[in-house]
């Protein structure tokens, strides 16, 4: 190979082999996480059917996760008990990405007087690992551990376009991308353009997609080599907050947070 050959690129990660994974333990936080804001409370059978398990699996699980505490069951039907916030805390206490966002979400929020959250990807949604409120309610969504779409919000938007494009393809054939509002962006092509435009300017700015009335602004975390972490963001209320205020007055405090974090991470 000469000097000016670039080297091939690396094979995919194969991940772990079978064998070296506990099924029980990957079935048990399937049935945990089975349970969400549309479906707080499921009968074994439902269970069943969305972890793909047996009822009989399904129950044997549901019994076990009750006698740790984790679960309880009304009626027949089943809910998470408070003690699964204890998995969320262990993140939110001893993870190395939400301890450092947090103070510059203070700083950012005490300058402009707005919203700040910061988000990851996981799978169709963002998972929100930091949020700080200005001391009036924005949005229900900007707290830890709220998920929201990725396809409508300015979080998800900046990671989807920091995705390879093998990769975002895939995410975008695999989703069907739901209106929330009248002005939620629902076709793949017209989304593709804007995460071309996103990854072109470095910031994302959503205008009333996930909810009437809230606007969005947000800009990549990225570590020291390069890799986007997560996204952070501004909100505010329309009636607060023009298109054009976010960008000329919150913009420039959102890149002085990236740039601020990009040392650290």
């Amino acid at each position: 190979m000469s000097p000016t050959t670039p080297p091939p690129p690396a094979a995919p990660d194969p991940g772990p082999l079978r064998r070296d994974l506990v099924a029980g333990l990957e079935k048990g936080l399937a049935v945990i996480c089975a349970f969400d804001q549309e479906r707080p409370l499921l009968s074994v059978t439902e269970v069943a059917q969305r972890c793909g398990l047996t009822r009989a699996a399904a129950r044997r699980y549901l019994i076990t996760l009750q006698h740790l505490g984790f679960m309880r069951c009304e009626r027949g039907r089943w809910a998470l008990t408070a003690k699964v916030l204890r998995l969320a805390q262990s993140y939110m206490h001893s993870g190395r990405l939400p301890r450092l966002v947090q103070p510059e979400l203070h700083r950012l929020v005490a300058a402009l007087k707005e919203a700040s959250s910061a988000g990851v990807l996981e799978g169709d949604d963002v998972i929100c690992i930091a949020a700080l409120s200005a001391g009036h309610l924005v949005s229900s969504t900007l707290q830890p551990g709220t998920r929201v779409p990725a396809h409508c919000t300015a979080n998800g938007r900046v990671l989807l376009a920091a995705l390879p494009e093998p990769q975002l393809e895939a995410w975008l054939a695999g989703r069907a991308l739901a209106p929330l509002t009248p002005q939620t962006i629902t076709d793949p092509a017209r989304l593709r353009t804007e995460l071309a435009r996103i990854r072109a300017q470095g910031y994302a700015l959503v205008d009333q997609e996930l909810e009437t009335g809230l606007r969005t602004l947000s800009v990549p975390l990225v570590s020291a080599d390069g890799a986007v972490l997560a996204a952070i963001n501004v909100s505010a209320h329309a009636a607060r907050r023009s298109v054009e205020s976010l960008l000329e007055h919150c913009l420039p405090a959102l890149r002085q947070t990236q740039a601020n974090l990009r040392r650290q991470l």
